[in-house]
């Protein structure tokens, strides 16, 4: 049997939540010697252990959404994740992710090595650690369907407008599917917070726990990421990557200078372009699959909306997606489901 050919989707910041506390022990128990790793690492910087951490009775927002515990905790299940894909059945033809998921994409890919990948992401985790610079707001520009809406994108641009001429600095922090993240300074996302109509029972809402990643705001954080961490963390992919401009690097023409430089620079502090990453996969690997890993399931709206946007498999609504999704053969395998878990793994 042709193997079949499949894009892997790494999650960023807020996919570790009250739901994924024991993922790691549900799921990896047996990679001792990669937690270990870990661990050792978080332990001479005097953190906490993520197998401890993901051991917890009760999910607690001290302990586990800072970044600092967070970021290398998502590390940890996503990683674990893709050791577990079965390469038998599967050719990954191509990894990509979200935001803090491109940390991990270059880890799946080799572009950093698991004990480099810990380093990058705890440091980068690390780095709201005396405080937050700014927020995240995350608003639709589609209908309940998932249907573009002309009609809220052009009011959420008004209101930015707005913002940023009276309230403060705000920017397109993430284009996440359907939804638009924005980051900016808090005084400007709560105005933003009491103008922008309540849509869809639950938005606008503001991220906990996130800073203004991937605007200007982040400029000095990226510097400061640029004098931590050094080219020689990294190395060219074993596996295509798209990051998020939608740029493919490929194994054998990638250049180290610009890979660093993207992923310390552009990637901290200008837009992050999850939803072009996907039409870039979509159309550029023509997968018969796209696995995302695990922790949680919440990036799998916005890959959703993605499929709706580039009308992919004759995907067109939010209902053509859910009944993509049933039955044996789902085009979306979230590790984090155990119902599309087991599609994904031997």
């Amino acid at each position: 049997m042709s193997k079949k050919r499949a894009v892997v989707i790494c999650p960023g910041r807020g996919t570790y939540g009250q739901k994924e506390l024991g993922y790691l022990h549900r799921n990896h128990s047996d990679k001792t010697e990669f937690f270990s790793m870990i661990d050792d690492y978080r332990k001479s910087k005097d953190q906490p252990s993520v197998f401890d951490l993901d051991g917890e009775k009760t999910f607690s927002l001290k302990k586990h959404i800072p970044g600092e515990n967070s970021a290398s905790l998502i590390y940890a299940c996503s990683y674990a994740d893709f050791q577990d894909i079965d390469q038998d059945k599967f050719d990954i033809v191509a990894i990509t992710g979200n935001s803090m998921g491109w940390y991990i994409a270059c880890a799946c890919a080799q572009a950093i090595a698991p004990n480099n990948a810990i380093h990058v992401i705890n440091t980068m985790g690390s780095q709201m650690k005396d405080g937050l610079i700014g927020g995240q707001l995350v608003y639709p520009i589609v209908d309940e369907n998932w249907v573009e809406s002309i009609e809220q994108t052009e009011l959420l641009q008004k209101k930015v407008l707005e913002a940023n001429q009276h309230h403060g600095q705000v920017y397109t922090s993430i284009h996440f599917g359907g939804l638009m993240v924005l980051g900016g300074e808090e005084k400007a996302l709560k105005w933003l917070l009491k103008e922008l109509p309540k849509v869809q029972e639950h938005f606008p809402f503001k991220l906990p726990g996130n800073a203004a990643f991937h605007t200007p705001l982040l400029r000095e954080t990226s510097d400061k990421a640029k004098t931590e961490l050094k080219q020689d963390l990294f190395s060219k992919p074993q596996i295509p990557m798209i990051d998020g401009r939608g740029k493919i690097w490929q194994p054998y023409s990638t250049d180290l200078q610009e890979l660093w430089d993207y992923t310390l620079g552009h990637q901290v502090h200008s837009t992050y372009d999850f939803t072009k990453a996907m039409e870039i996969a979509i159309k550029e690997f023509a997968p018969d699959s796209l696995i995302l890993t695990g922790p949680g399931m919440t990036m799998g709206g916005a890959i959703g909306q993605s499929l709706v946007k580039f009308n992919t498999n004759n995907i067109s609504s939010k209902l053509d997606f859910k009944q993509a999704q049933e039955g044996d053969n789902p085009y979306l395998l979230a590790m984090g489901d155990e119902a599309q878990r087991k599609f994904a793994i031997k």
